[in-house]
């Protein structure tokens, strides 16, 4: 099976361009975690936030805030097609 390569672009046949399950279920999570909330109108709560993490100062706590993060908002939106195991 064939799944919409994202982002979404042609092919060199001049059709909607395909990829595979794992690469699929990579694309939903950069998308998960690229967007910011509030991005997607239909969606407002869609996404990780990560980028205002970017230039905080490195701290313990922003590392169990990055983590907390990014396992809530996986774990919410793609948790019927992932499972995450978290490594210390």
């Amino acid at each position: 099976m064939s799944y919409i390569d994202f982002p979404y672009q042609i092919d060199s046949r001049g059709r909607t361009a395909e990829t595979d399950y794992a690469d699929y279920i990579r694309d939903l999570i950069e998308q998960v975690l690229f967007t910011m909330p509030g991005e997607r109108v239909n969606r407002p709560d869609f996404g990780c936030g990560l980028a205002q993490l970017v230039f905080t100062p490195n701290s313990e706590a922003l590392a169990n805030t990055t983590q907390a993060l990014t396992q809530a908002a996986l774990q919410q939106w793609l948790g019927e097609l992932i499972q995450l195991k978290l490594f210390k």
